[in-house]
């Protein structure tokens, strides 16, 4: 989108991968047989999004895409244990929805204070110290980190404004906040003055307040993706009420009935549920009206469909208290502003099993790794038994248990993946 606001971006976030497990024996002078002592590896730094109400555009999001959180580090012999990588926080405005690139669901919508872990870091690696058993004292082995967890995904963002001012463009929407509320935004006599939303807090009665947002001009055919309108439509998605301004006066030669059926047409097209919301139609410029018939014949337009009507001069600020008034008492008797469930479900990785593991046996433990036992498991939740069950088919699958028989394995016998250890049993 041009002239620097920015609504819409996608991303690559990476957690950092877990620290590797350290293969360590204590030596100290005097002692014979110290026994292992090496450190696991820290946990890698997770990504987190925070909500930062000082921003009010994705523009930081428009020249950098990856963001990647610091890997944990290596343990170390003496116990030591690695240190967990440093979790990247990346703050985006109140309002942003998260959505997964691929299917376009939401995962999150940031809308309040709440930090959320949009990819975990992944877990270190044992250090040897966690292997000895009384058979196997001087384990010769330590595990691996796990990946940290990474998404490509949508940044939207959809402004939280209980009021939704909407209109042609020059009708006098901006001059309206700016007298309703202490928002300043940009006001000149032409089209596409408003090139980005601006929101501003309208006092009504004490611990009496609302949020309105100035939507830029939408134009026919905006919601088929002409003019700026399109990219501004989705701001007004969550507004409780709308409030739709026509210039009545006629001053560009424009007609306020046809200009008023055109905007209802361009919400009802992009979406069903926002041409159904809650409408104040207010007729503005009233001082610049040298007819007042021109005035009640579209009164009685208006009030034909059921709307709701008033009649202003934002300029002059006559009627604009009245306004302010009949939002509020309206507003009192609407549902809160829409926060959007997640949809998102994570799906099984795609992993293809057919490549061969590397299997060593360490007297009666059975090391077992690679790439895509590495990968798999950094997406397995072992606490979920669904989530068991798959991992369970697909080393059945791979064929690993078949090989671990042929190996020679008994019951009993312990595997060791990672930072997993069980008992075989046939």
């Amino acid at each position: 989108m041009a002239n620097g606001f920015i609504d819409k971006a996608r991303i690559t976030v990476k957690a950092g991968n877990g620290g590797n497990g350290a293969v360590s024996f204590h030596r100290e002078k005097y002692i014979a047989a110290g026994g292992p002592d090496g450190g696991d590896g820290g946990n890698g730094g997770s990504i987190i999004l925070q909500v930062d109400d000082h921003m009010s555009t994705l523009m930081d999001f428009r020249y950098k895409r990856k963001y990647t959180a610091t890997p944990g580090q290596d343990g170390m012999g003496g116990r030591k244990t690695g240190k967990d990588g440093e979790s990247l926080v990346i703050k985006v405005p109140r309002g942003t929805l998260v959505r997964d690139a691929e299917t376009g669901e939401i995962i999150k919508d940031m809308s309040d204070y709440e930090p959320f872990v949009l990819c975990k870091g992944g877990r270190g690696g044992w250090g040897n110290q966690h292997f000895a058993t009384p058979t196997r004292q001087v384990p010769r082995f330590a595990k691996a980190g796990l990946p940290g967890e990474s998404h490509d995904v949508i940044l939207e963002l959809k402004l939280l404004a209980d009021v939704g001012l909407v209109g042609f463009p020059n009708v006098g929407k901006s001059t309206l906040l700016s007298v309703v509320s202490k928002a300043h935004p940009k006001i000149a006599n032409y089209h596409f003055t408003t090139l980005y939303p601006n929101l501003g807090v309208v006092w009504v009665d004490d611990g009496v307040s609302f949020v309105m947002a100035d939507i830029p001009g939408i134009i026919e055919g905006a919601s088929e993706g002409a003019g700026l309108g399109h990219d501004f439509l989705r701001h007004i998605d969550r507004c409780r009420l709308l409030v739709h301004l026509v210039d009545v006066s006629g001053s560009e030669g424009r007609d306020p009935i046809e200009d008023f059926e055109a905007i209802n047409l361009e919400l009802k097209q992009y979406s069903a549920d926002l041409a159904t919301r809650p409408q104040i139609v207010v007729a503005n410029k009233t001082d610049l009206l040298a007819d007042d018939e021109q005035l009640e014949a579209f009164r009685a337009h208006v009030e034909a469909q059921g709307y709701q009507f008033m009649s202003m001069s934002a300029a002059t600020h006559q009627g604009t208290r009245e306004l302010v008034g009949r939002i509020g008492a309206m507003l009192s008797t609407l549902p809160p502003v829409t926060i959007y469930e997640p949809e998102y479900v994570p799906r099984p990785p795609q992993i293809d099993t057919s490549a061969p593991l590397e299997i060593h046996r360490e007297d009666d433990t059975w090391l077992v790794e690679g790439p895509w036992l590495e990968r798999l498991m950094a997406n397995i939740n072992f606490s979920d038994y669904e989530s068991r069950m798959y991992f369970d088919k697909m080393l059945r699958q791979s064929g690993l248990f078949d090989r671990l028989e042929d190996m020679g394995i008994q019951d009993g016998h312990i595997v060791s993946m990672y930072n997993l250890e069980f008992e075989y049993q046939r």
